[in-house]
């Protein structure tokens, strides 16, 4: 079965053999507090600023998932308020799990301003250029959630301080992680709030990644997979030019060969389309009724979400996916038609 579901998506072929011989050797028993664990998490520190270009003074550090961050955000690093403009329904679940937390009281008083990169749901994204406006224009706190594009398209990581994705989309891994990167402001801005009540209190976890270890038993299998498919993978600009190009050429297909079809993109806009979840609108039967026959044909499509459930599907286009499964899904769509 080719998978192009948005996540958890495709993960690369080499974690089988990455996790057998994690059991092997042994690594999926070694205690988080070892020297041997502790070696395995700073190869994985180094690599990711290595390929993913992260800025040697950022901070890196490794939790369970992308919703964990949204909570470290809001109890860490949020002194009065955040603001959260959003364009989809990650957007705003982000916003509503935020307010939980830290109730919106006086908004006119925010220090953090919280944006969805790449909206999954609905395919659209924030471009740097976008993001480096927010910049001049907010003088607090700015936290990306990059759950769908990170590893998979650069980022200018000095134009936000705080960015964070979970593994299973453009890394090209299982569940159950999730990389946090946060700048020496953030660092600076947790300080000055002092909120250290939680196991997962921003302070604890990098007093804890200063030294390479982690504050609570972590998915050590996890870490250890993202170590192995880093070595593997080329550095970032090539998979951006990668990935971009793609991108281009579903936009096109959907745009000149689909034209007699009943699907259409979701997003009009080209500005900020998504380079790395395409969104393709059609009527719920005809939705329903294409999932279907690709399921027929050993092929998953991304269901809709939100608000575009029963009228959209999705194509993730992340970097484990390859070539020739993308001409797969191409001819069948041609042909589908």
């Amino acid at each position: 079965m080719i998978t192009f579901y948005p996540g958890p998506s495709k993960v690369y072929p080499q974690v089988a053999d990455y996790a057998a011989q994690a059991v092997r050797d042994g690594i999926v028993s070694l205690n988080h507090r070892s020297a041997g664990f502790m070696d395995i998490v700073r190869e994985t520190v180094q690599l990711l600023h290595e390929k993913l270009a992260i800025p040697a003074e950022y901070h890196i550090a490794f939790v369970s998932s992308a919703t964990e961050c949204w909570e470290i955000v809001a109890q860490s690093l949020t002194a009065d308020a955040s603001l959260h403009p959003h364009s989809g329904a990650f957007g705003k679940k982000w916003a509503e799990y935020a307010y939980k937390i830290k109730p919106p009281i006086e908004l006119n008083r925010a220090d953090v301003l919280c944006l969805v990169q790449n909206e999954t749901s609905n395919g659209t994204q924030v471009q740097m250029k976008t993001l480096a406006q927010f910049r001049q224009e907010f003088t607090g706190i700015i936290a990306v959630d990059a759950v769908s594009s990170m590893a998979g398209i650069t980022f200018d990581w000095q134009q936000a301080d705080v960015w964070f994705a979970s593994v299973q989309k453009c890394f090209g891994l299982p569940a159950g992680l999730a990389v946090l990167v946060y700048s020496p402001d953030a660092l600076k801005h947790a300080q000055d709030i002092s909120e250290n009540e939680h196991y997962n209190s921003l302070l604890f976890i990098h007093e804890n990644f200063a030294k390479f270890q982690t504050p609570y038993t972590p998915n050590g299998l996890g870490i250890y997979l993202l170590m192995r498919v880093l070595q593997q993978v080329p550095p970032i600009a090539q998979v951006n030019d990668v990935t971009k190009q793609r991108a281009a050429n579903w936009y096109a297909f959907f745009e000149q060969e689909m034209t007699g079809s009943p699907f259409k993109l979701l997003i009009t806009d080209k500005s900020v389309r998504s380079d790395t979840v395409i969104a393709v609108e059609g009527a719920p039967e005809a939705i329903r009724q294409i999932k279907a026959a690709a399921q027929q044909a050993g092929i998953t499509l991304g269901n809709g979400y939100g608000d575009w459930k029963d009228t959209t599907f999705r194509i993730a286009n992340f970097p484990a996916i390859t070539d020739n499964e993308i001409e797969q899904l191409a001819q069948f769509l041609s042909a589908y038609q």
